[in-house]
C-alpha cells in the first residue's frame, strides 16, 4: 500500500504555509527583544532561541522518512523547506552571535572559538548547511545526479553537531538537552536499522504477493 500524500492541488500553498509558520517564531523572539520582554539577559535568550529551533526543524526533516516508512505518510514535498528553515535559524543565530553577543570584534569572537569548543562545533554546523542550502533546488539535483545524495547525508555530521553544541552551551544535562539527545539517538538510530528494515519488507511482499496469487 502506498504512502499517503498530501493532495498535489494543496501541496504549494501548504508548503509556503509552513514557510510562514516556521518563520513565527524567530519573528516572535524579535519582538519581544524590540519590547524588552527577553528577561536579564536578552541577547544569551534571543541566540537561545533561534538556536533551538533550527534544532527543531533539523529533527523534523529527519523525521520525514520514519514517518514515510512506518506511518504510510508521505510529505517529502515539506523536506526542502524543513531543511531551508533550520539554515535560517542557524545563520540567524550565527549573526546574533557575531553582531550582539560579540559585537563583531575578531579577538573576542577568536577567543571565544578557542575557549568553548562547542562554538566550533555550531560553526561546523553552519558550513556544513551552506553547501546543502545552496543545493535544495531541482536544478541542483539533476546537475549533480548521484553526488546531490552524497552530498545531502552531511546532515548525519550537522544534526550531532547541533545537538552537541546545544548540550554543551547549557553547560548542564537538564531535562531539555536530555529530551533532544534521545529525539537525535532514535532519529539517526532508525537510520542505522532501516537497510535492514527495508529489506525485510521487500522480503514480507515477495512473500505475501505469491501467495495472493493463488
Amino acid at each position: 500500500m502506498a504512502a499517503y500524500a498530501p493532495p498535489a492541488r494543496y501541496r504549494e500553498p501548504s508548503i509556503w504555509a509552513l514557510y510562514i509558520l516556521g518563520l513565527l517564531p524567530g519573528i516572535y523572539a524579535f519582538y519581544l527583544g524590540l519590547t524588552d520582554q527577553l528577561g536579564a539577559d536578552p541577547v544569551r535568550t534571543f541566540e537561545h532561541s533561534l538556536g533551538i529551533w533550527a534544532l527543531r526543524f533539523l529533527c523534523l526533516g529527519l523525521l520525514i522518512t520514519p514517518l514515510r516508512d512506518l506511518a504510510r505518510l508521505n510529505l517529502i514535498a515539506y523536506r526542502r523547506a524543513l531543511g531551508l528553515l533550520a539554515f535560517y535559524y542557524v545563520l540567524a543565530h550565527f549573526t546574533i552571535y557575531l553582531t550582539l553577543d560579540r559585537g563583531m570584534i575578531l579577538a573576542s569572537i577568536a577567543s571565544d572559538i578557542f575557549k568553548r569548543p562547542y562554538i566550533m562545533l555550531g560553526m561546523l554546523g553552519l558550513l556544513l548547511l551552506i553547501p546543502l542550502a545552496l543545493t535544495s533546488n531541482r536544478w541542483s539535483m539533476r546537475k549533480l545526479g548521484p553526488r546531490w545524495i552524497t552530498l545531502h547525508k552531511a546532515v548525519y555530521i550537522i544534526l550531532p553537531a547541533g545537538l552537541l553544541h546545544f548540550v554543551l552551551s547549557r553547560k548542564s544535562f537538564t531535562l531539555e538537552p536530555a529530551f533532544y539527545t534521545g529525539i537525535v539517538i532514535l532519529l539517526l538510530g532508525y537510520r542505522m536499522i532501516r537497510p535492514a528494515l527495508m529489506r525485510r519488507k521487500a522480503d514480507k511482499r515477495k512473500f505475501v504477493q505469491p501467495q495472493q496469487s493463488h
